[in-house]
C-alpha cells in the first residue's frame, strides 16, 4: 500500500470515527433509558402518587405528553380565566405528530419517533458545530454531556426537548457559518416549538453586532420570530387574543418576573430540609446537621488539598456531592442547573462562539424572568449552549468528566423510572 493510499485510509477511518461517536453517545444513553423504563420500572410496584409501569409505549406518555395528545386530537382551547389551557404549548411538535398520524402512525409511536430522531440530529449538530470553533476533544465532551445529562430523558419521551435542541442548534450553527437563510428557517421553526426559542432573537442580533455581521445577519435574527408571530396570528384569529399562549401561562405561573420566594424555598430545602421548611423551624435536625457536616468536610478537603493530593480531593468532593444530592434531591439539581450554568457561560464566554455565549445568557435570563421554579433542570437543559460550555469545561478536567458521567447515569436512570411511573421529574 502506497503512502497516498495509507493517508486516504487514515482519513477515511477518521471520518468513520467522527460519525460513530455521536451515534454511540445517542444509542448508549437511549439504551439506558429504555432499560430503566421498559425493563426495570415494570418490575417495581406502583409508588405512592404514581402508577405501575407496563412494558409498552405508555411509559413514554405522561404529564405534558397528555397535553400534546389532547392538542392533536381535539385542537387548542383557551379561555382567559387564569387557569391552565393547552394553548400554552407551542404548535410545531404536534403538527409533525399529526402529519405522521395521517400516515398511519399512532400518537405515541409518532411522538417517540419525532423526539428521538430529532435528538440524534441535535447531537450530530452540536458535535460538528463545537468542533468547528473548538477542537475534537471538546466537541466529544459537549456531545457526551448533551446525550447523558439527566434531563436528556425528556428527549426520549413524548416531549419537545429533542426537536427544540435540534432546531435551535441548527439555527446557531448556520449563523456561525454565515448561512443566514438556514438561520432564519431553523430559528423560525424553533420559535414555533418552545417559548425559550424567543431567546434566539436577541441572541442572534447581539451576536451580529458583536461580530460586525452584514445587515442580512440582523434580518435573519429578526426573521426567527416568524414562528411565534404565526402562532400569535393563529391565536388572534381563533381566540381573539394574540398573546393567548402568554395568558395561558398564568395557570402555571401567577406572574412574570423573578420569583424570589420560590428560590428562597429551594435554598431552605437544600440547607435545612423540606420538612423543616414546611414547619417553619427545625423539627428534624438531621438534614441541617448533614448540610453543616458536608460544608465542613468540603472546607477541610480544600484546606488540605496539597497534602491529600488531587485525586483524593476530587473523589472526596464527588462523594460529598453525591451525599448532598441524596439528602436534598430535586431542589439541589434545579438550583445548580441555573447557578452553575450561568457561571459556566460567563466564565467561558470568550471561548465560545459569540452566538453560543449570548444565547446561553439570554436563555437563562428568560428562564429567571418567566417566574416559578418548576422543571428548571429540564428547561435549562433545553438551552444547548450550556451543554457545549459544560463539555468544554469537563474536557480540561477528565477525572471530573468521568465522575460527572457516572453521576449523570445514576440520575438518568432514576429520572427514567420516575417518569415511567408518572412521578414528577424536576
Amino acid at each position: 500500500m502506497t503512502q497516498a493510499e495509507l493517508l486516504r485510509k487514515k482519513k477515511k477511518d477518521s471520518k468513520i470515527k467522527e460519525l460513530l461517536f455521536p451515534a454511540a453517545m445517542w444509542f448508549s444513553s437511549r439504551l439506558l433509558i429504555w432499560i430503566a423504563m421498559l425493563g426495570i420500572a415494570p418490575l417495581l410496584q406502583a409508588p405512592s402518587g404514581g402508577i405501575a409501569a407496563t412494558f409498552s409505549l405508555d411509559v413514554f406518555h405522561a404529564w405534558d405528553s397528555k397535553e400534546y395528545e389532547n392538542i392533536v386530537i381535539n385542537g387548542y382551547e383557551f379561555i382567559n380565566d387564569g387557569k391552565m389551557h393547552n394553548v400554552a404549548f407551542f404548535p410545531l411538535f404536534t403538527l409533525i405528530i399529526k402529519l405522521l398520524m395521517s400516515l398511519g402512525f399512532s400518537f405515541k409511536l409518532a411522538g417517540v419517533l419525532v423526539n428521538n430522531l430529532a435528538f440524534i440530529g441535535a447531537i450530530y449538530c452540536v458535535y460538528f458545530w463545537a468542533k468547528s470553533y473548538r477542537n475534537e476533544n471538546e466537541a466529544r465532551w459537549a456531545t457526551a454531556v448533551l446525550a447523558w445529562c439527566p434531563p436528556s430523558m425528556f428527549a426520549g419521551v413524548i416531549y419537545t426537548e429533542g426537536l427544540y435542541l435540534f432546531l435551535s442548534a441548527a439555527a446557531m450553527q448556520a449563523f456561525d457559518k454565515s448561512r443566514y437563510g438556514l438561520t432564519a428557517f431553523f430559528g423560525a421553526l424553533a420559535t414555533a416549538t418552545r417559548p425559550t426559542g424567543l431567546a434566539l432573537i436577541p441572541a442572534l442580533i447581539i451576536a451580529s453586532w458583536k461580530q460586525r455581521k452584514p445587515p442580512i445577519a440582523y434580518i435573519a435574527g429578526l426573521a426567527t420570530a416568524a414562528g411565534v408571530l404565526l402562532y400569535s396570528l393563529y391565536c388572534a384569529i381563533t381566540f381573539n387574543e394574540p398573546l393567548a399562549f402568554v395568558e395561558a401561562q398564568k395557570g402555571w405561573r401567577e406572574s412574570l418576573g423573578f420569583d424570589w420566594q420560590s428560590w428562597w424555598k429551594m435554598l431552605m430545602q437544600i440547607t435545612i430540609g423540606t420538612e423543616n421548611w414546611k414547619h417553619g423551624g427545625i423539627k428534624d435536625p438531621v438534614v441541617p446537621l448533614l448540610f453543616a457536616l458536608i460544608v465542613i468536610l468540603g472546607y477541610l478537603l480544600w484546606r488540605f488539598r496539597k497534602k491529600l493530593g488531587e485525586a483524593k480531593v476530587d473523589y472526596g468532593f464527588a462523594a460529598l456531592i453525591l451525599i448532598w444530592w441524596l439528602v436534598a434531591g430535586d431542589p439541589l439539581i434545579n438550583t445548580v442547573s441555573v447557578v452553575g450554568s450561568a457561571y459556566l457561560i460567563w466564565k467561558l464566554r470568550n471561548e465560545l462562539s459569540p452566538v453560543t455565549a449570548t444565547y446561553g445568557l439570554c436563555g437563562l435570563a428568560l428562564v429567571l424572568a418567566s417566574g416559578g421554579t418548576w422543571s428548571l433542570s429540564r428547561i435549562v437543559y433545553g438551552i444547548v449552549s450550556i451543554s457545549i460550555a459544560f463539555g468544554v469545561f469537563l474536557s480540561r478536567y477528565p477525572r471530573w468528566g468521568y465522575l460527572t458521567m457516572g453521576f449523570f447515569a445514576i440520575l438518568l436512570t432514576t429520572f427514567s423510572i420516575r417518569f415511567a411511573q408518572e412521578l414528577w421529574v424536576g
